[in-house]
């Protein structure tokens, strides 16, 4: 079983606040969006091998993100992430958003990522070594 992957540091800026005062909804996705891309190639899957070596790459199918705490201008951040379940043509991901300094968690993201042909242009089966390779890093239930 796999562990928590560091994938992401920031810091959020006085222009990712709202009229409230804190960081705005609108702004964790980006954040969580780029760590994203890191995750591949923490997996030793990056994106730019993934379509030539396995003939297929993902697509975002759907997101999901809990808001926990609020954050402000000059906190710092971290975000983490891991693979929670594997299908047959998709894979589950949960990514973390803690506070750098306090390890406070302040959001999670809940990511579908579906494997797909783009000469198809449809899902596609996860090929076997992609599937070995997420399976390393599959996270304990919590």
């Amino acid at each position: 079983m796999g562990g928590w992957l560091e994938l992401l540091r920031g810091v959020v800026h006085p222009w990712h606040h709202d009229h409230f005062g804190h960081m705005n909804v609108r702004h964790y996705a980006p954040f969580f969006d780029d760590a994203t891309y890191h995750l591949w190639t923490r997996l030793g899957l990056p994106y730019s091998r993934m379509l030539p070596e396995h003939g297929v790459h993902t697509v975002s199918a759907e997101a999901t993100t809990r808001f926990l705490r609020e954050l402000k201008a000059g906190d710092l951040i971290v975000i983490d992430g891991g693979v929670t379940r594997l299908g047959t043509r998709s894979a589950r991901f949960r990514l973390r958003m803690h506070h750098a300094d306090t390890g406070t968690l302040h959001a999670t993201y809940d990511l579908v990522e579906v494997f797909f042909d783009p000469e198809a242009r449809a899902s596609a089966p996860m090929p076997e070594a992609v599937r070995v390779r997420l399976a390393a890093h599959l996270l304990e239930e919590t």
